[in-house]
């Protein structure tokens, strides 16, 4: 079983990792890659609250984020598509010239 101390420290890591990679990050396909992460890091602490206290309240919430992460990943794909055929790239840099 690991301890609760490891398993924040380890969603904290993976949380700070995806937050680097939406911030660096030129791609949008990298940047729904970091979302992913760290809807999965939130996810992750959770679980280990839920089993610290043992409630499967934190795995009843990491389903509602799994079924969050399913949906975010169909609408940004769909969005990745639409705007890589209308510019022909997947740079954010290139899409900051849209205009609504």
């Amino acid at each position: 079983m690991l301890p609760i101390r490891e398993g924040f420290i380890l969603s904290a890591v993976l949380f700070v990792l995806g937050v680097i990679g939406v911030l660096v990050r030129r791609n949008i396909v990298f940047v729904l890659m970091s979302i992913e992460v760290m809807l999965n890091a939130a996810g992750l602490a959770f679980v280990v609250a839920g089993t610290r206290w043992r409630q499967p309240d934190g795995q009843v919430i990491f389903l509602f984020i799994l079924a969050m992460a399913a949906a975010e990943v169909s609408v940004g794909l769909a969005l990745v598509l639409e705007l890589y055929h209308r510019y022909k790239s997947l740079d954010t840099d290139v899409m900051n010239r849209m205009r609504g």
